[in-house]
């Protein structure tokens, strides 16, 4: 069990304590007139509540104001009835639910502010919090910046406020600790019990202080966790054929990786790259010489598992006639989903690992190595940021354990949410990926602005549900203050111009808000690209996916859509056949693509998918009638995007070149407008490469331009 020592702190009185916090705030936000007329009322109540503070006070769970949250997940659908709602159960949302809490979590690496007030407390954790005040959008560090301005911690408020690791006392395997002389047990105590996650902020009093001193108060930031793991391990059968039992291989040198599927498992194939070199191994150009093979899998189309089966038998084959020892693992949603059906089903792999255990691959390749038993990895887990902490404030760069292995030098993919909560019945997602947990604001700021140091130009955010971003934290963010604070941040100090691009997939119609809209349309960096899937144009079916909104409340995010940004391009998924469709309800599906005339829209026809409820009704439709309906979709959704291909056609438009034209390699570059339409034009890759071009459109297709590229001054002149 960890001892912890009292702090001996400066005793600041608390008058001081409170024209600090007023103080530094109001210099924080800006000293006009109006903002320090906008702080009386503040002030004042913080006169007269301070001496009536209750004692009995222990634990304040902070909010945001309510504008900035989001909408409960048990609300099924838009139109379902109020008094059934509250009788609705609804699935596990929280991670820490899922699995023995004070059993896995170990350690915990913490920063806190510490004053005098829960008031002052309150007051610091809004200016932390406010994505458009001063502090955030001057200091790429708010919370640090924040205890350099108002901590009354002397240990600790010139580095940020950082405490470091602290051992949880609940863990019943903790190591001996180094004392704490800033955190006392009672707040040590008090923040395990809410079992803290990452890219929290918890509101703490300290009770361990002096009665003669009173109590005081803490901001705790939780960093990140050191999360154990406890791997299934399987005993190693005989493999068919002579009956070999595999052995590890003695050196693991060369890998090689086969990805199917989505941007986040195209992002999950570079990490697992990023930590497989991280151990010296290099990339086979074949899977005949690697010592270790692993396919990245997808199971959102039909017959996945099938597939992953047929692509294995060749290396199955090999292992079980001893011609070559070789790992074989599987990793991603098809493994998640199969688990240990994998391992009895297919003798001959060695791992099976769910995508939240991409980062651990180093681990679970140690333990295989000494073991030799097969591993499954597909437990509920904490999403951890696996690097060094002490980094992520100084600096730190994405040259750490888990630093994806990118497939571009000009763009890259940067995970702000893993998981999803929203078990709409046709989706495997929240079986496969979990439940949502996302990164801090600071961690995702320091990667995209490592990726701006390299020479990147453009990042991609990613989440299932991009719009969730931040519910799950402590205190509640958004994704507008999301996008705010990276812009902010990404722009050059002195001409404000950012010279970088941020895209995001994918938004959900229930979740997305209008201050999303607003960052779109208003932030330079953000580029005008909307990806909004509406699955059916049909209430019925809408509400049969459990999707939350209605045909008409995806029309009315639609026209916000086109008044705030109307050059914007519109995306978006649809499916169609989902059990009960009738003609009528397909016909509003069609008449929703009328509506809005997508720029890109990915069509699907619906498939059973294991472990979902629509997998399970009986008024599936008849596979002929959704491969015509998917045809006439796909006809009317080619129509429209040759329509708003040919909008782009006489204008000069700003590209970012990302690499060659594959049809004329030596002549011609590919890249692509603000609005992620693909353009084609003459130019030199050496030259142009990461560059932003001004190209005049000479011709348009259905889903990419051809142009020429013009000088910035010939373009200015055009415009004009």
């Amino acid at each position: 069990m960890m001892r912890m020592q009292c702090a001996q702190r400066s005793r600041i009185p608390l008058q001081w304590a409170l024209a600090l916090s007023i103080g530094a705030s109001i210099l924080l936000l800006g000293t006009t007139r109006q903002t320090v007329a906008a702080w009386v009322p503040v002030v004042s109540r913080v006169r007269n509540t301070v001496s009536s503070q209750s004692s009995s006070t222990r634990l304040f769970q902070s909010t945001i104001p309510a504008e900035a949250t989001s909408v409960s997940p048990e609300t099924v659908s838009a139109e379902e009835d109020s008094a059934s709602s509250k009788k609705k159960t609804w699935f596990l949302t929280k991670p820490e639910d899922g699995l023995d809490y004070h059993k896995a979590v170990s350690r915990a690496y913490v920063r806190h502010v510490q004053l005098e007030t829960l008031e002052a407390c309150q007051l610091a954790l809004q200016l932390y919090l406010n994505s458009t005040s001063s502090l955030s959008k001057t200091s790429k560090d708010p919370f640090g910046q924040l205890a350099r301005d108002l901590s009354a911690c002397e240990i600790t408020k010139q580095d940020g406020g950082t405490v470091g690791w602290i051992d949880n006392p609940n863990y019943p395997h903790a190591s001996v600790s180094t004392d704490s002389s800033t955190l006392s047990p009672h707040v040590v105590n008090t923040l395990f019990a809410q079992r803290p996650k990452g890219a929290s902020v918890y509101t703490l009093e300290d009770l361990d202080a002096s009665s003669t001193q009173g109590s005081r108060w803490h901001l705790v930031q939780v960093v990140d966790l050191q999360v154990v793991h406890d791997f299934a391990m399987t005993k190693r059968p005989k493999l068919k054929g002579k009956g070999i039992t595999p052995m590890p291989p003695l050196s693991l040198d060369k890998y090689w990786i086969q990805t199917n599927g989505c941007q986040m498992n195209v992002a999950d194939s570079e990490r697992l790259e990023g930590v497989l070199q991280s151990r010296g191994m290099t990339s086979a150009e074949s899977s005949d010489q690697a010592d270790l093979i692993l396919f990245n899998t997808c199971t959102i189309r039909d017959h996945a598992e099938q597939k992953l089966y047929d692509a294995l038998g060749p290396h199955v084959r090999l292992k079980e006639s001893g011609k070559k020892n070789v790992v074989l693992a599987v990793a991603g949603c098809v493994a998640q989903q199969e688990g240990q059906a994998l391992i009895k089903r297919i003798p001959a792999l060695d791992l099976v690992l769910g995508p939240q255990y991409v980062p651990r691959i180093s681990t679970l390749l140690d333990q295989y190595l000494e073991t030799g038993q097969q591993l499954v990895a597909t437990d509920p887990t904490l999403y951890t940021e696996g690097s060094d902490p002490t980094m992520e404030y100084n600096g730190g760069s994405d040259t750490q354990v888990n630093a994806p292995k990118r497939e571009s030098e000009i763009t890259a993919w940067v995970n702000i949410i893993y998981g999803c909560n929203e078990h709409c019945t046709y989706c495997v997602v929240p079986n496969v990926r979990g439940m949502e947990q996302s990164r801090s604001m600071e961690s995702i700021l320091m990667e995209v602005l490592d990726l701006q140091k390299r020479g990147y130009k453009e990042v991609t955010l990613l989440g299932q549900n991009i719009d969730a971003y931040g519910r799950d934290q402590t205190p509640k963010r958004t994704f507008a203050q999301l996008l705010q604070y990276l812009d902010s941040h990404i722009r050059n100090e002195d001409t404000g111009d950012a010279n970088f691009r941020i895209r995001y997939v994918t938004s959900h119609p229930r979740y997305f808000s209008d201050k999303v809209i607003d960052a779109v349309a208003n932030l330079p960096s953000v580029m005008e690209c909307f990806h909004m899937p509406f699955q059916s144009g049909d209430d019925a079916v809408l509400r049969g996916m459990r999707r939350g909104y209605t045909h008409d409340s995806y029309m009315h995010i639609i026209q916000k859509i086109r008044k705030a940004a109307p050059d914007a391009s519109i995306c978006g998924d649809v499916i169609v056949g989902f059990p009960g469709e009738t003609e009528e309800a397909f016909e509003r599906t069609l008449e929703i693509m009328e509506k809005v005339h997508f720029d890109n829209l990915n069509t699907f026809a619906y498939s059973p998918r294991p472990n979902t409820e629509a997998a399970l009704w009986e008024n599936q439709v008849p596979e002929d009638v959704k491969a015509d309906r998917l045809q006439r979709v796909q006809r009317l959704a080619v129509q429209h995007a040759m329509e708003r291909s040919e909008r782009y056609a006489g204008r000069v438009v700003e590209v970012l070149v990302e690499g060659v034209n594959p049809r004329r390699p030596l002549h011609a570059v590919r890249g692509k407008t603000r609005q992620g339409r693909a353009v084609f034009f003459d130019g030199d890759i050496q030259e142009l490469e990461g560059q932003f071009c001004q190209v005049h459109i000479d011709e348009a297709s259905t889903w990419s331009l051809m142009g020429t590229h013009v000088p910035n001054h010939e373009a200015l002149a055009i415009d004009a």
